[in-house]
């Protein structure tokens, strides 16, 4: 067991103010690169996961079996490792990738895996009968799923998709580990100088936290506009 003896706590040393305002423009300039890799790596996750999704869903056993390791792998492993993999691995074969392209790719392809089980989900919940009157009138498969039921599998996908996306937007922390300059990366070359990670980290969790209301706000607005017909 541990004790500890508040008095000698100094509170003022926790977070200093003056500190963290003359460096707020410093550690600002990662935001645009954590927008980046959050928002290209979620571009690609989707894109990949709405794939993985129809592999999933699919009766050839050569579509759905690779579809479901890639998915059990990705979600079964820690993306931090991933990310080593990506960025300190790969040039052993030859490969060499950058920071934020490393990132970029490591976070897209990780987070398509659960964007995958999102859309099998959401699409399995579309209504048979959707698709029955779709072949009546019709459509072929690819047009069903455009026209019919991805509109209605939207939707249902969006407050779990945006929840994968802010998870996504605070996991590119993690990208400071592989040299990306984002938010944490500018907060902890801020801290090694000033010998202050406390106010530097706080600081940088004070950034993330509108980063991620801005994002949640655009969330409530899809939501309402794809529930405006119900």
């Amino acid at each position: 067991m541990f004790s500890i003896d508040i008095r000698e706590i100094n509170i003022e040393k926790l977070f200093v103010p003056e500190r963290a305002w003359e460096n707020l423009p410093f550690v600002l300039q990662g935001v645009p690169y954590t927008i980046l890799v959050a928002i290209i790596g979620m571009l690609i996750g989707l894109v990949l996961g709405f794939f993985l999704a129809l592999a999933r869903r699919s009766s050839h056993r050569l579509l759905r079996w690779p579809a479901r390791v890639y998915i059990s792998f990705m979600r079964g492993t820690p993306i931090l490792v991933y990310l080593f993999v990506l960025y300190f691995g790969l040039p052993v074969l030859g490969i060499t990738l950058t920071g934020p392209t490393a990132a970029i790719i490591g976070f897209g392809t990780n987070s398509a895996a659960y964007i995958a089980e999102i859309n099998r989900s959401s699409l399995a919940s579309v209504a048979h009968g959707q698709w029955e009157s779709a072949r009546a009138l019709g459509f072929s498969y690819w047009q069903s799923m455009r026209r019919i039921i991805v509109p209605q599998a939207t939707r249902i996908a969006i407050p779990p998709l945006a929840n994968v996306f802010l998870d996504l937007l605070k996991a590119t922390s993690l990208a400071a580990m592989i040299s990306v300059p984002e938010i944490l990366n500018k907060a902890q070359i801020v801290a090694g100088r000033t010998n202050d990670s406390m106010t530097l980290y706080i600081l940088a969790a004070l950034i993330y936290w509108p980063l991620t209301m801005v994002f949640s706000a655009l969330q409530e607005y899809l939501e309402r506009r794809y529930n405006r017909y119900l």
